[in-house]
Protein backbone atom coordinates (compact mmCIF):
# COMPACT_ATOMS: atom_id res chain seq x y z
CA UNK A 1 0.00 0.00 0.00
CA UNK A 2 1.59 3.39 -1.05
CA UNK A 3 1.78 5.87 1.87
CA UNK A 4 2.03 9.04 0.14
CA UNK A 5 -0.67 11.18 -0.95
CA UNK A 6 0.27 14.35 -3.49
CA UNK A 7 -2.27 16.77 -3.43
CA UNK A 8 -2.49 20.23 -4.45
CA UNK A 9 -3.99 23.11 -2.51
CA UNK A 10 -5.20 26.57 -2.91
CA UNK A 11 -3.39 28.66 -1.00
CA UNK A 12 -4.48 32.18 -1.65
CA UNK A 13 -7.16 33.86 -3.68
CA UNK A 14 -6.37 35.49 -6.94
CA UNK A 15 -5.50 38.97 -7.33
CA UNK A 16 -7.59 39.66 -10.83
CA UNK A 17 -6.18 36.60 -12.64
CA UNK A 18 -5.46 33.54 -11.75
CA UNK A 19 -1.68 32.31 -11.44
CA UNK A 20 0.01 29.39 -10.37
CA UNK A 21 1.15 30.92 -7.31
CA UNK A 22 -2.50 30.89 -5.90
CA UNK A 23 -1.69 26.70 -5.61
CA UNK A 24 1.00 24.31 -3.82
CA UNK A 25 1.93 20.94 -4.46
CA UNK A 26 1.74 18.54 -0.89
CA UNK A 27 2.07 15.59 0.17
CA UNK A 28 0.33 14.55 2.89
CA UNK A 29 -0.21 10.51 4.20
CA UNK A 30 -2.60 7.90 2.31
CA UNK A 31 -5.61 8.29 4.36
CA UNK A 32 -6.06 4.71 6.89
CA UNK A 33 -9.47 3.10 5.70
CA UNK A 34 -12.04 2.90 8.75
CA UNK A 35 -15.55 0.93 9.37
CA UNK A 36 -17.76 1.95 6.04
CA UNK A 37 -15.02 3.98 4.39
CA UNK A 38 -13.73 3.27 0.87
CA UNK A 39 -9.98 4.48 -0.50
CA UNK A 40 -9.93 5.56 -4.08
CA UNK A 41 -6.99 5.69 -6.37
CA UNK A 42 -7.81 8.50 -8.95
CA UNK A 43 -6.77 8.19 -12.40
CA UNK A 44 -8.03 11.37 -13.82
CA UNK A 45 -9.23 14.60 -12.20
CA UNK A 46 -11.57 16.79 -14.40
CA UNK A 47 -10.70 20.70 -14.85
CA UNK A 48 -13.78 22.95 -15.27
CA UNK A 49 -14.33 26.70 -15.63
CA UNK A 50 -16.32 26.94 -12.54
CA UNK A 51 -13.59 26.57 -9.87
CA UNK A 52 -12.48 29.71 -10.96
CA UNK A 53 -15.54 31.04 -9.70
CA UNK A 54 -15.21 29.20 -6.21
CA UNK A 55 -11.47 30.28 -5.77
CA UNK A 56 -12.47 34.14 -5.23
CA UNK A 57 -14.31 34.37 -1.68
CA UNK A 58 -17.39 35.97 -3.13
CA UNK A 59 -21.15 35.05 -2.99
CA UNK A 60 -21.96 32.48 -4.92
CA UNK A 61 -24.19 29.54 -5.28
CA UNK A 62 -21.84 27.57 -3.88
CA UNK A 63 -19.22 28.48 -0.71
CA UNK A 64 -15.61 29.53 -1.68
CA UNK A 65 -12.77 26.84 -1.86
CA UNK A 66 -11.54 27.30 1.04
CA UNK A 67 -7.31 27.85 1.48
CA UNK A 68 -4.97 25.38 2.97
CA UNK A 69 -7.37 22.70 1.34
CA UNK A 70 -7.33 20.41 -1.23
CA UNK A 71 -8.55 22.05 -4.68
CA UNK A 72 -12.24 20.74 -5.58
CA UNK A 73 -13.12 18.54 -8.58
CA UNK A 74 -14.26 15.62 -10.48
CA UNK A 75 -12.59 12.49 -10.48
CA UNK A 76 -12.55 9.03 -11.53
CA UNK A 77 -10.44 6.20 -10.68
CA UNK A 78 -9.96 2.90 -8.83
CA UNK A 79 -11.49 1.38 -5.46
CA UNK A 80 -8.24 0.10 -3.92
CA UNK A 81 -9.55 -0.65 -0.62
CA UNK A 82 -12.73 -0.99 0.85
CA UNK A 83 -14.25 -1.79 4.40
CA UNK A 84 -18.05 -1.14 2.44
CA UNK A 85 -19.69 -3.91 1.29
CA UNK A 86 -21.04 -1.83 -1.33
CA UNK A 87 -17.64 -1.74 -2.81
CA UNK A 88 -14.79 -3.92 -3.66
CA UNK A 89 -11.60 -3.73 -4.98
CA UNK A 90 -11.45 -2.90 -8.71
CA UNK A 91 -14.52 -0.79 -8.91
CA UNK A 92 -14.14 2.18 -11.37
CA UNK A 93 -15.41 4.87 -9.82
CA UNK A 94 -16.45 8.41 -10.13
CA UNK A 95 -16.08 11.86 -7.12
CA UNK A 96 -15.15 14.87 -6.31
CA UNK A 97 -12.22 13.87 -4.82
CA UNK A 98 -10.63 17.15 -5.81
CA UNK A 99 -6.98 17.70 -6.57
CA UNK A 100 -5.25 14.77 -5.11
CA UNK A 101 -3.93 11.33 -6.39
CA UNK A 102 -5.70 9.25 -3.31
CA UNK A 103 -9.87 10.47 -1.84
CA UNK A 104 -11.25 8.32 1.17
CA UNK A 105 -15.00 8.20 1.03
CA UNK A 106 -16.84 8.35 4.39
CA UNK A 107 -19.93 5.60 3.42
CA UNK A 108 -19.33 5.21 -0.22
CA UNK A 109 -22.66 6.98 -0.79
CA UNK A 110 -20.80 9.76 -2.68
CA UNK A 111 -19.45 7.62 -5.34
CA UNK A 112 -21.16 6.49 -9.09
CA UNK A 113 -19.56 3.25 -10.33
CA UNK A 114 -18.74 3.49 -13.91
CA UNK A 115 -17.78 0.87 -16.98
CA UNK A 116 -14.50 1.45 -18.55
CA UNK A 117 -16.04 -1.20 -20.48
CA UNK A 118 -18.61 1.03 -22.35
CA UNK A 119 -16.27 4.33 -22.15
CA UNK A 120 -12.57 4.90 -21.18
CA UNK A 121 -12.58 6.26 -17.63
CA UNK A 122 -12.01 9.64 -18.37
CA UNK A 123 -14.99 10.02 -20.64
CA UNK A 124 -16.94 10.28 -16.86
CA UNK A 125 -15.65 13.35 -16.40
CA UNK A 126 -16.77 14.59 -20.13
CA UNK A 127 -19.28 13.45 -21.80
CA UNK A 128 -20.80 10.97 -19.24
CA UNK A 129 -20.37 12.64 -16.40
CA UNK A 130 -21.31 16.65 -14.95
CA UNK A 131 -20.77 18.45 -18.24
CA UNK A 132 -22.82 15.83 -20.60
CA UNK A 133 -25.50 16.02 -17.51
CA UNK A 134 -25.36 19.76 -18.01
CA UNK A 135 -25.45 19.97 -21.90
CA UNK A 136 -28.67 17.30 -21.68
CA UNK A 137 -30.27 19.34 -18.94
CA UNK A 138 -29.91 22.64 -20.44
CA UNK A 139 -31.07 22.22 -23.83
CA UNK A 140 -33.96 20.12 -22.79
CA UNK A 141 -35.32 21.61 -19.74
CA UNK A 142 -34.73 24.99 -20.59
CA UNK A 143 -34.07 25.52 -24.28
CA UNK A 144 -36.32 22.87 -25.42
CA UNK A 145 -35.63 23.43 -28.74
CA UNK A 146 -37.88 21.58 -31.47
CA UNK A 147 -37.50 20.53 -35.36
CA UNK A 148 -36.39 22.95 -37.60
CA UNK A 149 -35.53 25.48 -35.24
CA UNK A 150 -32.19 27.23 -34.75
CA UNK A 151 -30.19 26.40 -31.83
CA UNK A 152 -26.73 28.66 -31.36
CA UNK A 153 -24.18 27.01 -28.66
CA UNK A 154 -21.14 29.33 -27.67
CA UNK A 155 -17.83 27.46 -26.62
CA UNK A 156 -18.59 24.76 -28.88
CA UNK A 157 -16.02 23.03 -29.12
CA UNK A 158 -16.05 22.42 -25.43
CA UNK A 159 -16.77 19.42 -23.08
CA UNK A 160 -20.43 21.14 -22.79
CA UNK A 161 -21.09 23.02 -25.76
CA UNK A 162 -20.07 20.09 -28.32
CA UNK A 163 -22.61 17.61 -26.98
CA UNK A 164 -25.23 20.23 -26.49
CA UNK A 165 -24.98 20.98 -30.15
CA UNK A 166 -24.50 16.99 -31.07
CA UNK A 167 -27.90 16.32 -28.95
CA UNK A 168 -29.56 19.71 -31.14
CA UNK A 169 -28.82 18.08 -34.46
CA UNK A 170 -30.43 14.74 -32.93
CA UNK A 171 -33.61 16.50 -32.43
CA UNK A 172 -33.53 18.04 -36.14
CA UNK A 173 -32.54 21.70 -35.60
CA UNK A 174 -30.03 23.74 -37.31
CA UNK A 175 -26.96 24.55 -35.09
CA UNK A 176 -24.55 27.17 -35.02
CA UNK A 177 -21.61 27.10 -32.61
CA UNK A 178 -19.20 30.11 -31.67
CA UNK A 179 -15.49 29.07 -30.77
CA UNK A 180 -12.16 30.47 -31.18
CA UNK A 181 -10.09 30.29 -34.20
CA UNK A 182 -10.45 27.92 -37.95
CA UNK A 183 -9.33 24.63 -36.33
CA UNK A 184 -11.39 24.68 -33.63
CA UNK A 185 -14.37 25.48 -36.00
CA UNK A 186 -13.68 23.19 -38.52
CA UNK A 187 -13.60 20.52 -35.65
CA UNK A 188 -17.40 21.14 -34.70
CA UNK A 189 -19.03 21.42 -38.10
CA UNK A 190 -16.49 18.57 -39.57
CA UNK A 191 -16.62 16.35 -37.02
CA UNK A 192 -19.29 16.82 -34.36
CA UNK A 193 -21.99 17.82 -37.48
CA UNK A 194 -23.30 21.21 -36.27
CA UNK A 195 -24.41 23.55 -39.55
CA UNK A 196 -22.51 26.37 -39.24
CA UNK A 197 -19.75 27.73 -36.74
CA UNK A 198 -18.50 31.24 -36.28
CA UNK A 199 -15.06 31.82 -35.30
CA UNK A 200 -15.16 34.74 -32.82
CA UNK A 201 -11.57 35.90 -33.62
CA UNK A 202 -12.07 37.13 -36.76
CA UNK A 203 -13.32 39.97 -35.42
CA UNK A 204 -16.39 39.47 -37.84
CA UNK A 205 -18.62 38.25 -34.97
CA UNK A 206 -22.10 39.60 -35.34
CA UNK A 207 -22.12 39.78 -39.22
CA UNK A 208 -20.58 35.96 -39.16
CA UNK A 209 -23.69 35.03 -36.83
CA UNK A 210 -26.26 36.57 -38.82
CA UNK A 211 -24.76 35.45 -42.03
CA UNK A 212 -25.29 31.51 -40.03
CA UNK A 213 -28.90 32.59 -38.83
CA UNK A 214 -30.94 33.99 -41.34
CA UNK A 215 -34.05 32.59 -39.33
CA UNK A 216 -32.81 34.11 -36.34
CA UNK A 217 -32.22 32.11 -33.40
CA UNK A 218 -34.81 30.24 -31.10
CA UNK A 219 -32.83 28.86 -28.78
CA UNK A 220 -29.24 29.43 -27.33
CA UNK A 221 -27.02 27.44 -24.84
CA UNK A 222 -24.44 30.09 -23.28
CA UNK A 223 -21.51 28.75 -21.58
CA UNK A 224 -19.26 32.63 -22.50
CA UNK A 225 -20.96 35.61 -22.01
CA UNK A 226 -19.86 39.06 -23.21
CA UNK A 227 -19.36 39.95 -26.66
CA UNK A 228 -20.84 36.93 -28.28
CA UNK A 229 -24.23 37.09 -25.85
CA UNK A 230 -24.74 40.63 -27.15
CA UNK A 231 -24.38 39.49 -31.10
CA UNK A 232 -26.85 36.53 -30.23
CA UNK A 233 -29.22 38.74 -28.76
CA UNK A 234 -29.54 40.64 -31.50
CA UNK A 235 -30.69 38.12 -33.56
CA UNK A 236 -33.17 36.35 -31.71
CA UNK A 237 -36.87 35.09 -32.23
CA UNK A 238 -39.56 35.96 -29.87
CA UNK A 239 -40.27 34.04 -27.49
CA UNK A 240 -36.75 32.43 -27.43
CA UNK A 241 -35.00 30.45 -24.54
CA UNK A 242 -31.46 30.74 -23.10
CA UNK A 243 -30.01 28.52 -21.11
CA UNK A 244 -26.98 30.57 -19.18
CA UNK A 245 -25.07 27.73 -17.97
CA UNK A 246 -21.48 29.60 -17.71
CA UNK A 247 -19.90 33.14 -18.20
CA UNK A 248 -16.40 32.63 -18.76
CA UNK A 249 -15.80 35.78 -20.33
CA UNK A 250 -15.81 37.44 -17.10
CA UNK A 251 -14.43 34.22 -14.77
CA UNK A 252 -10.38 35.78 -14.83
CA UNK A 253 -12.10 39.22 -13.54
CA UNK A 254 -12.71 40.85 -16.82
CA UNK A 255 -15.94 42.99 -17.38
CA UNK A 256 -18.92 41.59 -19.28
CA UNK A 257 -21.35 44.05 -19.20
CA UNK A 258 -24.58 43.23 -21.13
CA UNK A 259 -25.48 45.81 -24.36
CA UNK A 260 -28.40 44.55 -25.27
CA UNK A 261 -30.66 44.13 -22.70
CA UNK A 262 -33.52 45.80 -23.63
CA UNK A 263 -33.96 43.21 -26.15
CA UNK A 264 -35.17 40.87 -23.65
CA UNK A 265 -37.79 42.13 -23.36
CA UNK A 266 -38.37 43.10 -26.72
CA UNK A 267 -38.22 39.51 -27.48
CA UNK A 268 -39.65 38.28 -24.40
CA UNK A 269 -37.07 36.08 -24.22
CA UNK A 270 -36.57 33.45 -21.05
CA UNK A 271 -33.31 33.92 -19.64
CA UNK A 272 -32.70 30.89 -16.98
CA UNK A 273 -29.47 30.27 -15.20
CA UNK A 274 -28.72 26.72 -13.94
CA UNK A 275 -26.59 24.65 -11.82
CA UNK A 276 -26.91 20.67 -12.85
CA UNK A 277 -25.78 19.70 -9.35
CA UNK A 278 -29.61 21.22 -8.05
CA UNK A 279 -31.23 18.83 -10.60
CA UNK A 280 -30.28 15.60 -9.32
CA UNK A 281 -33.88 13.68 -11.15
CA UNK A 282 -31.92 14.49 -14.32
CA UNK A 283 -28.79 12.53 -14.18
CA UNK A 284 -30.26 9.15 -14.45
CA UNK A 285 -32.66 10.17 -17.90
CA UNK A 286 -29.64 12.10 -19.38
CA UNK A 287 -26.70 9.58 -18.52
CA UNK A 288 -29.20 6.84 -20.15
CA UNK A 289 -29.81 8.70 -23.56
CA UNK A 290 -25.87 9.82 -23.61
CA UNK A 291 -24.54 6.23 -22.78
CA UNK A 292 -26.45 5.07 -25.75
CA UNK A 293 -25.70 8.37 -28.12
CA UNK A 294 -21.84 7.84 -27.44
CA UNK A 295 -21.61 3.65 -27.94
CA UNK A 296 -23.50 4.15 -31.33
CA UNK A 297 -21.66 6.71 -32.74
CA UNK A 298 -24.37 9.82 -32.80
CA UNK A 299 -22.10 11.42 -29.97
CA UNK A 300 -18.45 12.27 -30.50
CA UNK A 301 -15.92 13.88 -28.23
CA UNK A 302 -11.94 15.33 -27.85
CA UNK A 303 -9.87 15.61 -25.12
CA UNK A 304 -6.84 17.74 -24.45
CA UNK A 305 -4.64 15.54 -21.67
CA UNK A 306 -2.03 16.93 -18.88
CA UNK A 307 -0.14 14.15 -17.46
CA UNK A 308 1.05 14.48 -13.90
CA UNK A 309 -0.68 16.56 -11.09
CA UNK A 310 1.96 18.66 -10.65
CA UNK A 311 0.72 20.25 -14.04
CA UNK A 312 -2.86 20.86 -13.56
CA UNK A 313 -2.32 24.40 -12.24
CA UNK A 314 -1.15 24.97 -15.61
CA UNK A 315 -3.36 23.05 -17.37
CA UNK A 316 -6.17 25.09 -15.22
CA UNK A 317 -5.22 28.25 -16.60
CA UNK A 318 -5.20 26.94 -19.97
CA UNK A 319 -8.96 26.33 -19.74
CA UNK A 320 -9.41 29.40 -19.05
CA UNK A 321 -7.58 31.07 -21.60
CA UNK A 322 -9.05 28.95 -24.15
CA UNK A 323 -6.07 26.25 -24.78
CA UNK A 324 -7.73 23.10 -24.11
CA UNK A 325 -9.36 21.25 -27.42
CA UNK A 326 -12.64 19.45 -26.00
CA UNK A 327 -12.71 18.21 -22.08
CA UNK A 328 -9.44 18.75 -20.00
CA UNK A 329 -8.67 16.32 -17.99
CA UNK A 330 -5.60 15.30 -16.05
CA UNK A 331 -4.27 11.48 -16.29
CA UNK A 332 -2.70 11.02 -12.47
CA UNK A 333 -1.79 7.17 -13.32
Amino acid sequence: MPNVNRQILLVSRPQDHASVDNFRLVEAPVPTVGDGQVLVRNHYLSLDPYMRGRMNDTKSYAPPQPLNQVMIGGTVGEVIESRNPQWRPGDKVAGLFGWQEYGLSADGRDLRKVDDALAPLSAYLGVLGMPGVTAWYGLNRICEPKFGQTVVVSAASGAVGSVVGQLAKVKGCRVVGIAGGPEKCRYVTETLGFDACVDYKAGRLYEDLKAATPDGVDAVFENVGGAGLDAVLRRMNAFGRIALCGMIAGYDGQPVPLQAPALILTNRLLVQGFIVSEHPDAWPPALRELGALVANGHVKYRESVAYGLENAPEAFLGLLQGKNFGKQVVKLI
